[in-house]
C-alpha cells in the first residue's frame, strides 16, 4: 500500500517553482480584481470575498501539486568521485584549528 505513495512524484525543479510562483500570483491578482470589481458593481464585499477565495482555491489546485509541467528541468548532478587514499582526508577547518601562531 506505501508503495503506490512513494511511486508518486513529490518534486519540481527550480523553473517549475518559479512557473507556479508566476500563475500562483496571477490567478490571485486576477481574482482580486474580478472580485473587487464585480462587488464594487453590486454593493457586495462578501462576493469579493468569495471570488478572491475561489481564485486561492483555484491556483492552490494548479500550483501545490507537482503537475509534470512543473518537473521539465531536471538538475543535473555531478558523479560521486570515490576517495583513493588510504587515509580519510581532513576537512580545511581542523588543518587550520591545529595551527598554533607564535
Amino acid at each position: 500500500m506505501l508503495s503506490i505513495f512513494k511511486s508518486i512524484p513529490s518534486h519540481m525543479d527550480y523553473k517549475g517553482q518559479k512557473l507556479a510562483e508566476q500563475i500562483f500570483q496571477g490567478i490571485i491578482l486576477i481574482s482580486a480584481v474580478i472580485g473587487f470589481v464585480y462587488g464594487l458593481i453590486i454593493e457586495q464585499f462578501g462576493w469579493t470575498v468569495y471570488i478572491v477565495l475561489a481564485g486561492f482555491v483555484v491556483s492552490c489546485v494548479l500550483t501545490l501539486p507537482p503537475w509534470p509541467m512543473y518537473r521539465q528541468n531536471p538538475l543535473s548532478w555531478q558523479p560521486i568521485i570515490p576517495e583513493t587514499s588510504a587515509e580519510p582526508s581532513q576537512k580545511p577547518q581542523e588543518a587550520l584549528k591545529k595551527k598554533k601562531h607564535k
